[in-house]
């Protein structure tokens, strides 16, 4: 391939083929449990893998409120301390409704939890669980989501 052509290529047909990545937002919900935090993990709808409550961003609320919202819909937590910026941000792969694949970038926002329901929107489709942070890094699948966790 000539210099031109090659340069060609990954300006213009490159890109044309690449998807950005989508933005998403997730809590990092927590508890303290003695000198040490436990971390509430939720199953994943699709695949019943351990992750944090996440979803995409909502009109007429900033990325800190939409977490949120999803720990709310996803965990059933009504009541917490929400820390309005995010303490880190992870890479993954969302399955989509139409059987896509997109690629996502995460932010994660910490929520103290004062106060968790059983009554929520998605009881019925997820298990949650209490873990140390150490433990719940090793139960979910990303890298930087782990690396995020330890350093909690």
């Amino acid at each position: 391939m000539t210099p031109l052509l090659k340069q060609a290529w990954e300006q213009v047909v490159t890109p044309l083929f690449q998807r950005p990545k989508r933005v998403q937002v997730a809590a990092l919900c927590y508890r303290d449990a003695g000198d040490d935090k436990e971390v509430l993990l939720v199953t994943s709808r699709g695949t019943g893998r351990w992750i944090l409550p996440k979803g995409w961003p909502m009109d007429g609320m900033n990325a800190a409120e939409a977490a949120r919202q999803e720990a709310w819909e996803e965990a059933g937590v009504s009541e917490g301390q929400l820390d309005r910026a995010p303490i880190g941000a992870f890479s993954s792969e969302k399955e989509m409704d139409f059987g896509g694949v997109a690629r996502c970038t995460t932010s994660v926002f910490p929520l103290k939890v004062e106060k968790l329901v059983d009554d929520f929107p998605e009881a019925d489709e997820r298990t949650r669980a209490w873990v140390p942070a150490e433990q719940a890094a090793e139960m979910v699948a990303e890298k930087d989501l782990q690396k995020i966790l330890r350093e909690f």
